[in-house]
């Protein structure tokens, strides 16, 4: 694992040096967070820079620990130390009986960590794709409050939400998902073994063919000759997709432009909220501080564009504004929305309200997804309308044709 040379100081404003293990350097910055330093900066030692620059190809085929392996890992801990069970015998248990093997090699070596006197957060933060930095500034107040068993409840909750959203999002796109990939093999189909069987047919006859059968000819012969070079280009095109959308300004355009597309735009806004709002509120009740929740929501959303919005309003808070105010200038809530934030800054129950509006968002997903196979539906019959059409008019015009001809004659 990588190192880290650092400098800050402790609770009585003591310096303090040393050296840390952790997975990256806003892990590191945890780990000193939880142990009650406040870091001044944070620099990689040149040896670990060095051993970590290889690429670990073991790495990527490693199975990915999912929302499923969370909720119960979140459930199982609450239960065990609701109970009254130590930590790490706790853990130590779940690691044995983990059916997802990475999990379980995951959950040994933080049984481990815990044995040679680290805390479960900094134990965490090696895993920072595993346990996200919401998830680990989470347990940080739990530790801090006596409170963990509360903690992995939240996050049980949490987690299910967040899957339960997925899950809908995922049904209502099934659909329509089929449908584009069973045209696009179709239309490979037609033009590579189809329309070749028709164009022999047509030579035979010494007559002018319509233009659409030209058209459809013509395309055919371009897939059937040059079929590796549409592989090749698809793939270039894939490939350079996906290096644009992980670079800081694709990645930020790609999200925004998600936000705007028709149809399913709105839905993937609203989703987002949704998740804003009971992050958001899960990690008031925990007892983060406002402006560092807002941090921690900004990166939970995954989006780029929102998260920069979100980023802005804790620029505001730090300047002294009140939430309302900066969630009004970001322009991404509706006015209801704002109205419930208002209350429950005026109240002092901004997390119920929080959980409101999360509440809100999620009905009105649930209402959209429910209506869009009704939305989409028209649009793809369209699209299969207009190739049956144009085969339609390319194969079964030059016939009728022919067979006018031959009875004429």
């Amino acid at each position: 694992m990588p190192q880290f040379s650092y400098a800050g100081k402790s609770a009585q404003g003591g310096p303090q040096k040393g050296i840390i293990e952790a997975a990256s350097a806003q892990a590191a910055a945890q780990a000193l967070l939880s142990k009650n330093i406040v870091p001044i900066s944070i620099e990689e030692t040149k040896k670990a820079a060095k051993a970590g620059g290889g690429l670990d190809i073991g790495r990527l085929f490693e199975p990915k620990v999912g929302l499923d392996e969370m909720i119960i890992f979140s459930r199982q801990m609450y239960s065990l130390l609701k109970a009254g069970i130590p930590i790490i015998r706790a853990i130590k248990g779940l690691s044995e009986n983990a059916s997802h093997k990475r999990f379980q090699e995951i959950l040994k070596d933080i049984a481990d960590q815990l044995e040679q006197g680290r805390s479960l957060s900094s134990a965490m933060t090696k895993y920072e794709k595993v346990f996200t930095r919401l998830t680990i500034s989470v347990v940080v107040v739990g530790e801090n409050t006596g409170k963990l068993d509360d903690v992995f409840l939240q996050l049980a909750l949490y987690f299910e939400r967040e899957q339960e959203t997925r899950k809908r999002i995922k049904s209502a796109l099934r659909y329509p998902t089929f449908v584009l990939i069973a045209l696009a093999i179709a239309m490979f189909i037609l033009n590579l073994f189809v329309v070749p069987v028709f164009t022999q047919m047509f030579e035979r006859f010494d007559t002018e063919l319509p233009i659409m059968t030209r058209v459809l000819i013509g395309t055919s012969n371009f897939f059937v000759n040059y079929w590796w070079l549409i592989l090749i280009v698809s793939i270039c095109i894939i490939i350079s997709a996906k290096q644009y959308v992980n670079s800081t300004i694709g990645r930020l355009k790609w999200d925004k432009f998600k936000l705007k597309l028709p149809v399913v735009g709105s839905i993937i806004e609203r989703s987002l909220l949704s998740r804003y709002s009971r992050s958001f509120s899960m990690i008031l009740r925990a007892g983060v501080p406002l402006t560092a929740g807002l941090s921690l929501t900004a990166d939970a959303v995954d989006n780029a564009h929102m998260q920069m919005r979100i980023k802005e309003m804790r620029q505001g808070i730090e300047k002294g504004e009140s939430l309302l105010r900066v969630s009004k200038n970001s322009e991404l809530f509706s006015t209801l929305v704002l109205q419930m934030i208002a209350v429950g800054e005026e109240t002092g129950r901004l997390e119920p309200l929080l959980e409101e509006s999360a509440d809100y968002y999620e009905r009105e997903v649930d209402f959209d997804l429910k209506s869009l196979t009704a939305k989409i539906e028209p649009i793809l019959i369209g699209f299969v309308a207009v190739m049956v059409l144009i085969l339609a008019l390319g194969i079964f015009t030059p016939m009728w044709n022919m067979m006018s001809a031959v009875k004429g004659g």
